[in-house]
């Protein structure tokens, strides 16, 4: 009976330990979500402001946003948020997001700025999962290869030119790594794609439901 009672005290113990595990891990998770959310509101602004900077403004670039109900061309399954640079209430540019399903090693998050002449204002990489040394130079923090889009723009409808070298367009690839590159080149032109063909909603009104938190 004493090894029945030591084992049915042991397993009370580990079901009270892992109680109180859970209970720890649900407790933490409650504390750090609003603070996670605020730190992830914060990178996403700061991305925003390094394309269109803020003396540029006089909106809230991050709230200040447009809802396009389709936007699939750019990876969105439902209806996409599109943030809108404003000066004296004119829209000057906008900031679309992109998901680019076609990655090396999964998709890659980035935002495409756009000025009101059609005029790449920049480009971010928000999230990637590419090979680190190769495929990741697409981030700003390893190489300065995506400030190349700066000042780019479609030289027509379907430009071959915009398109890894490669592929016989005029942006660079990197050594060993195409898919990457590729993918966010691609990601970009759908981009200026959908500004294209969304341009007098997005500059001059539109009837699609809109946030003006800021």
């Amino acid at each position: 009976m004493s090894l029945v009672s030591a084992i049915r005290t042991n397993s009370l113990g580990l079901s009270l330990f892992a109680l109180i595990t859970a209970g720890a891990i649900a407790v933490t998770q409650v504390m750090t979500r609003d603070s996670i959310a605020a730190n992830r509101e914060e990178a996403a602004a700061r991305a925003l402001y390094e394309i269109i900077p803020a003396e540029r403004i006089d909106n809230d670039l991050l709230h200040d946003t447009v809802t396009l109900p389709r936007a699939q061309q750019v990876g969105s399954e439902g209806p996409l948020a599109i943030h809108l640079a404003r000066k004296d209430d004119q829209v000057i540019g906008v900031i679309v997001p992109v998901i680019a399903a076609d990655g090396y090693t999964g998709s890659i998050e980035l935002i495409v700025g756009i000025e009101a002449d059609g005029t790449l204002a920049g480009v971010r990489i928000l999230r990637h999962q590419e090979t680190p040394g190769l495929g990741d130079k697409v981030d700003l923090k390893k190489s300065p290869w995506v400030l190349g889009f700066n000042g780019e723009r479609l030289q027509s409808d379907d430009d071959p030119g915009f398109a890894v070298k490669k592929d016989g367009g005029r942006f660079d690839q990197f050594t060993g790594a195409t898919i990457t590159p590729r993918a966010v080149v691609g990601g970009v032109k759908r981009a200026l794609q959908l500004f294209r063909d969304n341009r007098a909603h997005l500059l001059e009104g539109s009837p699609w439901e809109v946030h003006r938190n800021g």
